[in-house]
């Protein structure tokens, strides 16, 4: 291991991930270390993320951003949740919202209490206990003192890596426009221990942060860490991004709609609309899912569709010797989830708790690593569940989705919570128990039986509470402004 003090901190690449790296150093730890970032204006960026999830809230705050003026700028609207059409069956629509549903006792979560109420005959659906699942379907929004809404944003991904750029230039960061073309490693450690640059110049450093995509620059071109293919368990492996005009009010919720061989997604900004189709190649050509796309836009398209491959996985470290991967360079999950800005986002956090500021130790790059792992193979397996909980035989895609193999994890989840009703999830899981209880039962799958404690409730005392956490949603959500109000009164865009 390297025993020298980190002084000099390289990043390579920007967009998201760059810039997201960029921001949370340069802020947080900029005091003791040197902190450069290098891009290249005609590489470009991929820029597709728009929709996000709510622990963006978080790493925002931690870097004392303003919220108002960071919507403005990145054309941003709010986001409750996401709705899918067409994934369990045709036809078939549900939100899965970021909100808790209900309320849970000691015993069970509030999924048995609906479920007894169901056998007992009592009107309401699961989602009528949830405010910010029922203020999307309302188109609604709003934030008040006493109010506790679970929220995430929309925005022009490329807006937001231009706000960073600025937020991390004022904070020091030293940005260098340039080409790699080498990158040097000591012979007898294999750390790397330099970047040679298309102009000549070498940019030394002591840790360096792979942002370089999908190529994977630094962590797989010199120190060819490998990489863990997940494609066998998610099939997808391309998707055509396309943006369309704007059209009517925006929808606090993406939409995820399902096709014969993969899916489209929906992200309403403030001007304009954010489209794409993820699809599988074994079951269709970029010709056909490039005209389906742009049959099923709501509005005039204003960009050309842009087709983007990828191989969903990991790499088999995303911390290697002295370079750290993080964003795209690190591995692929797909967007059905939204999940790509929060995995740069837990990388940086992570990075940031474990940072070696005396030395490089292995244990330290251990512990990084199987957190890292970790955490990609929980949200993996979510992502799996959308695939795997579906009655669609209409088209060759869906036939195999629904009969494939999955990690016994997931098999697991998916038997206890149909044998039980019950979820159960470690402390550290991104999705929590309602996000896995929407998506089964939206979906299909649904419990054979209910925790047993709810039965010892009193004549009428299940009614009575239902009731009550019904009526406590419809009286917040009659005081909610629309989606389009709220935007208009605290974050519109010049």
């Amino acid at each position: 291991m390297n025993k020298k003090p980190i002084q000099k901190i390289v990043i390579a690449g920007g967009g998201s991930a760059g810039w997201m790296v960029a921001a949370a150093l340069s802020k947080l730890l900029n005091k003791s270390l040197e902190i450069s970032l290098i891009e290249s204006e005609e590489i470009g960026r991929i820029g597709v993320g728009e929709a996000t999830i709510p622990p963006l809230k978080t790493f925002n705050q931690l870097l004392g951003i303003n919220e108002q003026d960071f919507m403005k700028s990145c054309q941003s609207t709010f986001k409750l949740g996401i709705e899918f059409q067409n994934w369990g069956n045709k036809g078939d629509k549900y939100i899965h919202s970021f909100g808790e549903t209900g309320k849970i006792c000691w015993a069970g979560e509030f999924q048995h209490f609906w479920l007894a109420g169901v056998e007992k005959g009592l009107d309401g659906e699961f989602g009528d206990y949830c405010l910010e699942l029922k203020a999307a379907r309302q188109g609604k929004f709003g934030m008040r003192d006493l109010s506790k809404i679970n929220y995430a944003y929309h925005l022009d991904a490329g807006r937001y890596a231009e706000y960073l750029k600025k937020f991390s230039i004022q904070h020091g960061l030293k940005r260098i426009e340039g080409k790699i073309v080498d990158v040097n490693l000591n012979s007898e450690s294999g750390f790397i221990e330099s970047l040679l640059l298309e102009n000549g110049d070498i940019l030394e450093g002591d840790l360096f942060i792979d942002c370089t995509g999908f190529v994977g620059r630094l962590i797989e071109g010199a120190l060819h860490t490998g990489y863990e293919s997940y494609g066998h368990l998610l099939p997808c492996d391309a998707a055509i991004a396309v943006q369309s005009e704007k059209f009517g009010e925006p929808r606090p919720y993406t939409q995820s709609i399902a096709h014969d061989f993969g899916w489209q997604w929906r992200i309403p900004l403030q001007n304009r609309v954010g489209n794409g189709l993820v699809f599988c190649h074994r079951y269709t050509s970029d010709d056909e899912a490039i005209s389906l796309i742009l049959d099923n836009l709501e509005s005039p398209a204003i960009t050309e569709p842009k087709v983007l491959k990828y191989h969903t996985g990991r790499r088999i470290k995303g911390w290697n010797k002295n370079c750290v991967a993080i964003g795209l360079s690190s591995g692929f999950l797909e967007p059905v989830e939204s999940t790509a800005i929060h995995l740069i986002m837990a990388s940086v956090l992570r990075l940031m708790r474990l940072f070696p500021h005396h030395e490089i130790k292995q244990s330290n790059i251990d512990e990084y690593n199987n957190q890292t792992k970790e955490e990609m193979e929980r949200i993996r397996d979510f992502i799996i569940l959308h695939y795997k909980a579906t009655d669609r035989e209409d088209s060759p895609f869906w036939r195999f989705c629904k009969n494939m193999e999955v990690p016994d994890t997931l098999s697991h989840r998916i038997e206890l919570f149909k044998d039980t009703g019950r979820v159960c999830i470690t402390q550290t899981e991104l999705f929590k128990i309602d996000s896995w209880t929407q998506v089964m039962m939206g979906q299909g799958i649904m419990p054979e039986q209910y925790h047993q404690i709810v039965d010892q409730m009193k004549e009428g005392e299940l009614a009575r509470f239902l009731g009550q956490l019904s009526s406590m949603v419809d009286n917040e959500l009659a005081q909610m402004p629309t989606h389009q109000q709220f935007i208009d009164s605290y974050c519109k865009a010049n």
